[in-house]
């Protein structure tokens, strides 16, 4: 059983693997020109590539070991795209989907089986309103950040610092049923802290519990019930600032006076990203964006500088004649606005982290659990829920029963 027996001493907090049991490894997409921030780029894309014929489209597909356009799979769960081999495509673009492609940076990919290497179709399956996903950040021994993050959009699972981490589902099911909880989880905290415990509490501690290790996010446990209400309340606000407000309805927003403005607008095609200090401001070439609080800034994951990265992903430099070429002519208006709302988000956040790191002092310990026979958790929780009354479309157009 992974992560169980590895550091798993009576008095250690619990390790995240054996109460959250199903995880999944990262995505691994691939080909880069399938993922980008807009989803118009991705429209061109695949009529450009639709476009050639032959040798010239597979050069422009990128074949790899996994996939060719000879590579003959199934349609992805609920996804409505062809299943012919993409040799003989010629069809519109399927439509796009928004994916968590790193932390706080959502952008769009082809959901097309035919063009990722391994999609991963069990997180597929259960994907979709009210899914979470919780996503521990590949450990990187002292490095700054929160060890673990919430999303609702597919994550691809992959740390800024390149590591593989865990991909965790909250529900094991569509539709928000059977938490991916070790089972009597919920019953034994609620008997412990006198009250009632839903999966969304549970994920609430953990976003602001969760502690770093070599063997994976541990989550202590707190003896006292009102340190398990602060936490839940902590992570709660935590978890809707990282979903953009979607647990309360109110997008985060900083106070008057402390919200980021464009000063200055942000050239057709910036290079560098810089931070003014004393004056707050995010420098993009010529562009201009202040307030911009040093907790925005400096906020990282797995080590690494949020808003760099972010930035990065859409100013990196590209091979001429790709299909990753392909891309907005000028940085686009909605560009700017997001970047605004990142650093809402990340300001807010990085004010919060002296709370979350607090959050550190347990009293149950792992040997708690096991008395209670919750630990360890049952072979078959660590295995994704069967599917037998859903159609998939196989290769070919086939269908297929799960």
């Amino acid at each position: 059983m992974r992560g169980v027996t590895e550091d798993a001493r009576p008095d250690q907090p619990p390790l995240l693997d054996e109460l959250m049991p199903w995880s999944v490894a990262p995505l691994r997409f691939g080909r880069s020109w399938i993922v980008a921030p807009d989803a118009r780029t991705l429209r061109t894309r695949w009529d450009r590539l639709v476009a050639a014929e032959g040798a010239e489209r597979e050069a422009l597909f990128r074949p790899s070991r996994a996939r060719t356009p000879a590579s003959a799979v199934g349609a992805l769960p609920g996804q409505r795209t062809g299943t012919t081999r993409f040799a003989r495509e010629t069809g519109p673009c399927p439509e796009p989907v928004r994916v968590a492609h790193g932390p706080f940076d959502e952008q769009w990919l082809l959901p097309d089986h035919r063009l990722i290497d391994t999609a991963r179709p069990e997180l597929w399956r259960v994907a979709g309103e009210p899914q979470l996903f919780a996503v521990e950040q590949g450990y990187v021994p002292g490095a700054a950040g929160p060890p673990l993050l919430v999303t609702a959009a597919l994550p691809k699972g992959r740390s800024p610092a390149g590591r593989p981490g865990r991909i965790r589902p909250l529900f094991r099911r569509p539709g928000g049923r059977e938490p991916n909880l070790a089972p009597g989880l919920l019953d034994f905290l609620g008997e412990r802290y006198g009250r009632e415990v839903d999966a969304r509490d549970w994920l609430a501690w953990t976003v602001a519990a969760a502690l770093p290790s070599p063997a994976g996010c541990r989550v202590p446990l707190p003896g006292d019930p009102e340190a398990w209400a602060a936490g839940v309340a902590l992570g709660r606000e935590l978890a809707d600032v990282q979903l953009r407000g979607a647990l309360t309805g109110t997008r985060p927003r900083l106070p008057g006076g402390r919200r980021p403005y464009v000063r200055a607008a942000v050239p057709a095609r910036p290079t560098t990203m810089t931070y003014d200090s004393e004056d707050e401001a995010l420098v993009l070439d010529g562009g201009r964006i202040s307030p911009v609080p040093a907790e925005a800034w400096e906020y990282r994951v797995g080590g690494v500088r949020v808003l760099e990265q972010w930035f990065a992903h859409r100013t990196a430099p590209v091979e001429p004649g790709t299909l990753e070429a392909i891309g907005p002519a000028a940085w686009p208006q909605e560009w700017t606005s997001e970047l605004l709302d990142l650093v809402t988000v990340l300001a807010l956040l990085g004010a919060r982290e002296p709370e979350r790191r607090a959050l550190t002092a347990g009293g149950l310990g792992r040997a708690d659990l096991v008395a209670a026979g919750v630990l360890p958790a049952p072979s078959r929780s660590r295995r994704p829920a069967s599917v037998l009354d859903h159609q998939e479309e196989g290769p070919e157009g086939q269908f297929m029963l799960l």
